[in-house]
């Protein structure tokens, strides 16, 4: 296959897996985006919005969208790593003996869904994190391998705090994007009741299988980007690193902490697959600031200032793309 027709693939595989989950889906396009870029780039997602918004039903419906083993575990302030992990469990064997056996815990399957994750202990938080890094958990004295392809999409609600650990830094990092799922509108509520509470249930059909997907992971790395666009993302992460010589006013006055250079693998790689989307093989200046909000709001830390006038991070990342060049030579002039 040649790559224009690898390129016409991806984009039909694409717009099935878009169409499917929009069969249970009301709106929510740009979350729904999202989830399927990240995951097409073999990266986690964060969801974060208020209760009853669907963020859990579309983890759901992706599970059924794609041929994948799925998992579901609600996080409790009692959970357990062994609850996640799983533990050695004294077992009975044909002949009469007692032998240690490991038994699996949830997180050995492709897609797991963390429902509200910052309700789990810092102990708890710390067994998903080298799950998501290493795709490897250590349990019963062994490291274990996770199956490949290997997703965590992953749920908090922003407003209801108690009870609550907020996930350190180093396991944000870790999420691919973090998508902040809103409101529906007049119409796409009215659809969302309509669908709920007249008996209607879609059936969604599965469009891929773990090999498939891992296949279009491996076309997306092969998607060139130009040194000029990749100098772009350079700079777009440097600018965000307050009290530096490439930082830009808004950095200095509003973060304490700018992005990681993973923040800026997974601005290349997001770029890569909205240019597949959108049937080119190079990346594109705008598929770079079109991923950068998802990809950075969640890897910049900001000051007491910025909390006190209720700036987030998405003013921040909106006022880099403004004050970062596309060109370079203009950084230089």
């Amino acid at each position: 296959m040649n790559t224009e027709d690898q390129i016409q693939s991806f984009r039909q595989t694409y717009a099935s897996l878009r169409d499917e989950i929009g069969k249970v889906i009301v709106g929510h396009e740009s979350i729904v985006e999202g989830t399927l870029i990240a995951i097409l780039a073999g990266g986690h997602v964060l969801l974060e919005g208020v209760p009853g918004l669907g963020k859990t039903l579309l983890v759901r419906t992706l599970s059924e969208v794609l041929n994948l083993s799925f998992n579901r575990i609600q996080f409790t302030p009692d959970l357990m790593p062994a609850d996640i992990l799983g533990t050695n469990m004294v077992m009975e064997t044909a002949d009469g003996r007692r032998e240690f056996e490991f038994q699996r815990g949830p997180i050995f399957a492709h897609l797991i869904l963390a429902d509200e994750i910052n309700r789990a202990t810092p102990k708890t938080q710390s067994a998903m994190l080298e799950a998501m890094q290493e795709k490897s958990v250590t349990a019963g004295g062994e490291i274990r391998k996770l199956v490949e392809p290997f997703f965590v999409l992953a749920t908090q609600n922003p407003i209801d705090q108690e009870g609550t650990y907020p996930l350190p830094e180093a396991q944000l990092d870790r999420f691919f994007f973090k998508l902040v799922v809103g409101y529906p509108s007049g119409d796409e509520l009215t659809e969302v009741l309509t669908r709920t509470t007249e008996g209607v249930r879609a059936t969604v059909n599965k469009i891929l299988d773990g090999a498939a997907l891992i296949e279009l992971q491996q076309l997306v790395r092969q998607v060139p980007v130009a040194s000029h666009v990749k100098n772009y993302a350079v700079r777009l992460v440097l600018a965000s690193h307050p009290k530096t010589e490439t930082a830009v006013p808004v950095t200095n006055q509003y973060l304490r902490f700018g992005s990681s250079p993973r923040g800026g693998q997974c601005l290349l790689l997001a770029g890569k697959v909205r240019a597949l989307i959108q049937g080119r093989f190079n990346v594109s200046f705008d598929d770079i600031q079109a991923v950068a909000a998802p990809t950075l709001r969640h890897r910049l830390i900001l000051n007491f200032e910025a909390e006190a006038e209720g700036i987030t991070t998405d003013h921040v990342v909106a006022q880099i793309l403004k004050d970062v060049p596309r060109d370079a030579a203009m950084v230089n002039a």
